[in-house]
């Protein structure tokens, strides 16, 4: 099933599968976001991934990597993951990060390490996602990974 880019009109449709999901869905439509979704022949989301680029482009932010649970197992995950991760390479950005409590295993086989939420805030401090943790005090309770990322060849 290919990857299509996610167009505003199709936001209601991501932060529904989302939900379901229970991940973020501050910040789906920003001009800074960049997300991908994956449907099954009858159009129905069935995986998601993206990013949100920091305002100097040198960071990003993975969010939104979710699959529906009746494909889940398949490799279908760490595919999706790859692709925000090489995505957000060939936009230049030279380091990935991301918040997840409960995925840490499915992280540390893509390369990422736990990281300091300090770090993570002070590079993506205009992240929706970001800004929201701050506000709602959530960002204490959540758990920060991040790798390099690999340089794109053109």
């Amino acid at each position: 099933m290919p990857l299509t880019l996610l167009t505003p009109a199709e936001v209601g449709s991501l932060r529904d599968f989302l939900a379901e999901a229970d991940l973020t869905l501050a910040g789906l439509d920003a001009p800074n976001v960049r997300l991908w979704v994956e449907r099954d022949a009858d159009g129905t989301i069935t995986g998601s991934t993206g990013y949100e680029l920091s305002h100097d482009g040198r960071h990003a932010l993975i969010r939104s990597v979710a699959v529906s649970p009746g494909r889940r197992h398949g490799g279908a995950g760490t595919r999706l993951a790859t692709h925000a991760l090489a995505r957000a390479a060939a936009d230049g950005a030279h380091h990935a990060w991301l918040f997840s409590r409960r995925s840490g295993p499915f992280w540390q086989s893509l390369g990422f390490s736990p990281a300091d939420r300090g770090d993570l805030v002070r590079v993506l401090a205009d992240a929706h996602q970001v800004r929201l943790f701050q506000e709602t005090g959530q960002l204490d309770r959540e758990v920060a990974w991040s790798r390099p990322l690999a340089r794109s060849s053109g």
